[in-house]
């Protein structure tokens, strides 16, 4: 007899018992190696091994790759059994296999068990085979089984519906950043553990070289909490915070560093020091701040803008930090961003002034004062990122549902958008202030080491090119 499915969910679920079953009978299931069966794998098991998770690695070692996915092919089998034949009430005894073949993302697996032979005390032993789309032999083995004596029937229970948080984005913004010498960075009053640990974890991924800018015992004795070795780090002494800050701009401004990062001072400290027009780091464009966000199941880096800086940004303001934020993308790898001009409504209405600002801003983007994107707004926010829900409201443009920098309308509402996708959607975020001289990475003590070491990606990434258009800007070799 022959038993034959393609599914594990919906329908009856009976078993065979030991009476039931003859020699010969058989059953088989068939399914396709994926991304997120190898990721589940690894979730299970605790089965981190990089020759099982990264296929580019496994395909260097043929070896580790059989046994990695091999155990997925190995997992089928005992699926089989304990589902199909026998099925419920099935007590799995021993198992022998060998693997054959490597498994590959893709690949179509069929596994079969067969009956060899009916043993005493309600025990069989099944012939399992494990065959590709090509008809090739993967996994050959016998397994032994006490089958059931009571016949089972019940309704099939659904799987659940398992999603991973995918953070694709971050590894291949962590690719863009290698293969070039680290950036020299000024990080300003890094006097607790985690600050310290913020740098030297950069420096270790080899994107910065940081030059320590606080008073030095305190920076010392983080550093013999944080457990971090700084003792071939260049060390600035400075009396407090307030001059860290100052000094720390003051290496950049002498052309010494070309990144600054914030350490365990406060953000508006740090701020002080770069925005005096004498002594700090402005340019002739308004400073702000923008999150690139990683966002699960969204297709594309969200930049979100402002968030930290700019409290109640005027229609001026907003200008600048669309045009930071589209410099930005470019660095990033968006040509042509689009960009969302968010409010609570899709309309303008002259009681809200979120909504003639954005109308405002979309018309001097028509008139070449904005260059680089594509704008569109007032955008509520759901109908910036879902094509369903502005295909709902009749909103026809390139941007709406597609959105890639969300802009908006004041810092609390940035804020707390960022913060809800961190928290509550699992995004991970980089956080980096611009428009000023060089970028400046602004890291926090909640921040996960991701987060830190993608904050400082993204800062390098701007440093870069900025250095190659406008070169001589200072760059040194890995410590």
């Amino acid at each position: 007899m022959v038993i034959e499915t393609v599914t594990t969910d919906g329908g009856m679920i009976e078993n065979r018992t030991y009476d039931e079953i003859q020699v010969g009978d058989t059953a088989s299931v068939t399914r396709t190696l994926r991304e997120q069966d190898i990721q589940l794998f690894a979730l299970v098991s605790g089965d981190v091994n990089p020759a099982h998770l990264d296929a580019a690695y496994a395909a260097t070692d043929m070896f580790q790759r059989v046994i990695a996915h091999g155990m997925w092919g190995g997992g089928l089998i005992s699926a089989v059994l304990g589902t199909e034949l026998p099925g419920p009430g099935a007590i799995y005894l021993s198992q022998s296999l060998r693997f054959i073949r490597p498994v590959g993302l893709g690949d179509t697996i069929t596994t079969s068990v067969t009956v060899a032979e009916k043993r005493p005390h309600h025990n069989l032993l099944f012939d399992c085979h494990c065959v590709n789309q090509n008809g090739e032999e993967v996994i050959a083995g016998q397994a032994e089984v006490k089958a059931p004596t009571e016949k089972i029937r019940r309704p099939r229970i659904a799987l659940p519906d398992v999603h991973l948080r995918d953070h694709d984005g971050y590894r291949k913004l962590m690719e863009r950043t290698r293969g070039q010498p680290p950036i020299p960075s000024a990080v300003a009053h890094p006097c607790s553990a985690a600050a310290i640990r913020a740098a030297v974890d950069a420096a270790e991924a080899g994107l910065i070289v940081p030059i320590l800018v606080g008073p030095a015992a305190r920076i010392r004795k983080a550093a013999q909490e944080a457990d971090r070795d700084i003792s071939g780090f260049r060390l600035v002494d400075a009396a407090h915070s307030h001059d860290a800050a100052a000094k720390a701009v003051a290496l950049i401004r002498a052309g010494e560093a070309t990144l600054l990062m914030k350490g365990s001072l406060h953000t508006d400290e740090l701020m002080g020091a770069v925005v005096p027009s004498a002594t700090g780091l402005r340019t002739e464009r308004r400073i702000s701040h923008a999150y690139v966000m990683d966002v699960p199941d969204y297709p594309t880096p969200l930049i979100i803008t402002d968030a930290a800086i700019n409290i109640a940004p005027t229609l001026e303001e907003k200008a600048d930090i669309i045009r930071n934020a589209i410099d930005l993308a470019h660095v990033i790898g968006i040509e042509t961003p689009k960009v969302a001009i968010l409010s609570a409504v899709e309309t303008v209405n002259p009681g809200m002034q979120s909504t003639l600002d954005a109308a405002a801003l979309c018309k001097m983007a028509d008139r070449a004062q904005i260059t680089g994107g594509s704008l569109d707004g007032p955008l509520a926010f759901d109908n910036a990122i879902s094509e369903a829900a502005a295909k709902e409201k009749g909103i026809d443009s390139p941007v709406a549902g597609r959105a890639e920098i969300l802009v908006v309308p004041n810092l609390e509402a940035g804020n707390m958008l960022a913060k809800q996708l961190t928290f509550l959607g699992g995004a991970d975020a980089a956080g980096v202030v611009l428009g000023a001289r060089v970028p400046i990475i602004l890291t926090s003590r909640a921040d996960s080491l991701r987060t830190r070491l993608a904050s400082c990606a993204v800062a390098v990434l701007l440093a870069r090119a900025a250095t190659k258009a406008a070169p001589g800007l200072p760059q040194v070799a890995a410590a």
